[in-house]
């Protein structure tokens, strides 16, 4: 599961308006070729989404599934009874790693600090988001693996189509893609997130 998810290589950070609007954008960056979906519990009902994602795409080994602003235990218990196969916090929560290990589920904590880094990497998480990305920017992580080639980062904000790949080739195992995914609901429905992903896709790709 992990390795998959190194080679979705982009999450996307679902913050829909209503459980429909999470649900409906996270299908048009599957749509699009973004296959790790992070449902962020900003969005309305978040757990029924995941339920409704992971029952959907049950059959579709490449499509990884999990929970985003997961904030506490309780949230993590519900998207991991939901099927969430990974949760993401904005930060470090020591409750929330406790309850992920107990399910063997991956935790992704937020860190941005080389001792808040090392520390979620001692307590287990197999990938540290870079939060907020945009504030650190790609050289950060190269920097990062001078000292700790071995850690695996993931930015999450500050993710563009003119960036991806530099974050890629300053060492980023991940990158996390937020609102820039569904800026044209509005305009084109939610064939616009379709659009959008598969331009990130493309622009990894080069």
């Amino acid at each position: 599961m992990l390795e998959t998810m190194k080679v979705n290589y982009i999450f996307a950070v679902i913050r829909g308006k209503d459980e429909e609007d999470g649900y409906q954008i996270s299908k048009g960056a599957i749509k699009g070729g973004i296959k790790n979906i992070e449902v962020a519990y900003t969005t309305p009902n978040a757990t029924q989404v995941i339920k409704r994602l992971v029952e959907e795409f049950a059959d579709d080994k490449s499509v990884v599934i999990g929970a985003g602003t997961v904030m506490d235990a309780q949230m993590a218990t519900n998207s991991i009874d939901a099927g969430a196969k990974f949760v993401v916090s904005p930060h470090y929560s020591q409750e929330v790693m406790d309850v992920a290990k107990a399910n063997n589920v991956y935790y992704l904590p937020g860190c941005g600090t080389v001792t808040e880094i090392v520390n979620a990497v001692n307590q287990g998480a197999p990938i540290v988001k870079l939060f907020p990305g945009g504030l650190f920017g790609p050289g950060f992580i190269k920097d990062i693996h001078g000292p700790l080639p071995e850690i695996d980062l993931m930015p999450s904000g500050g993710v563009s189509l003119e960036n991806i790949r530099e974050w890629r080739d300053k060492g980023a195992v991940a990158v996390g893609v937020g609102s820039a995914l569904s800026k044209t609901v509005s305009e084109k429905g939610y064939d616009g997130v379709a659009e959008e992903a598969q331009k990130f896709v493309q622009a990894l790709q080069g």
